[in-house]
């Protein structure tokens, strides 16, 4: 029982093992997150982290000098529709211009495919805007799950996973992923500090998108040992 484990241990790489358990936790977190967004009245969790992001009883005033509110209308704008398409286009465009037709494939359903499934989401769930401040940006959309949180999520982590494979070195390799990471937090709580989402819309929109991205990830590796295989058959 002991030497099966062993083998079933080395025959799982950590990466997969750490993708897996994070496209498990994505998706529990996400159901959880759902039945907050799903009551009538706001949790006390949303709502006591939305004012903190307030000056006490000035839900019009957000904490902090004035330049920070402009510096998180800049880092929100990462997460955007018109900036993610952007970045994801001029990847593609570079990933066929060096004839790797493959990847720049996948690039595309990785984040349409967040794209579509954020919109379905949105729409199952109903979810209105925060009420309780002011918001600081224009919306027009429903508030659950945020889409910027969820497609910064998608597009960074995809491209960034993309882009360790050629990296030299693991420290570089955990350098180009922490980024991603990293970006992908500052356009989450962006959104909370501008009042546009409830805290549990930013986090719902992480556990989909880090669990849509690592889903993905797995069917590109999956996908690019079978061909391995194949070719070497």
């Amino acid at each position: 029982m002991k030497n099966t484990a062993n083998k079933l241990l080395n025959w799982i790489e950590f990466p997969v093992l750490l993708a897996g358990l994070v496209i498990a936790g994505g998706l529990w977190g996400f159901e959880e997150l759902m039945e907050v967004a799903r009551d009538t009245t706001p949790h006390a969790f949303d709502t006591e982290i939305l004012l903190a992001f307030r000056e006490a009883g000035q839900p019009d005033n957000p904490i902090g000098p004035p330049w920070l509110e402009g510096a998180m209308r800049d880092l929100t704008s990462l997460g955007s529709a018109s900036v993610l398409v952007l970045i994801t286009a001029a990847v593609i465009v570079y990933l066929l211009l060096i004839h790797r037709p493959g990847p720049a494939f996948l690039v595309f359903v990785a984040v349409a495919g967040g794209q579509a499934l954020s919109s379905t989401l949105k729409l199952g769930i109903d979810r209105p805007r925060p009420d309780l401040v002011s918001h600081l940006a224009d919306v027009a959309t429903l508030s659950f799950p945020s889409g910027h949180a969820m497609l910064s999520a998608v597009t960074y982590l995809t491209l960034g996973s993309m882009a360790s494979r050629f990296l030299p070195g693991r420290t570089t390799k955990i350098y180009v992923l922490a980024l991603a990471v990293l970006t992908t937090l500052l356009v989450g709580i962006s959104r909370v500090y501008l009042g546009v989402h409830w805290p549990s819309d930013v986090l719902a929109g992480w556990c989909a998108g880090f669990a849509w991205a690592m889903l993905c990830w797995l069917a590109a590796r999956t996908l690019q040992r079978w061909r391995g295989h194949t070719d070497g058959g």
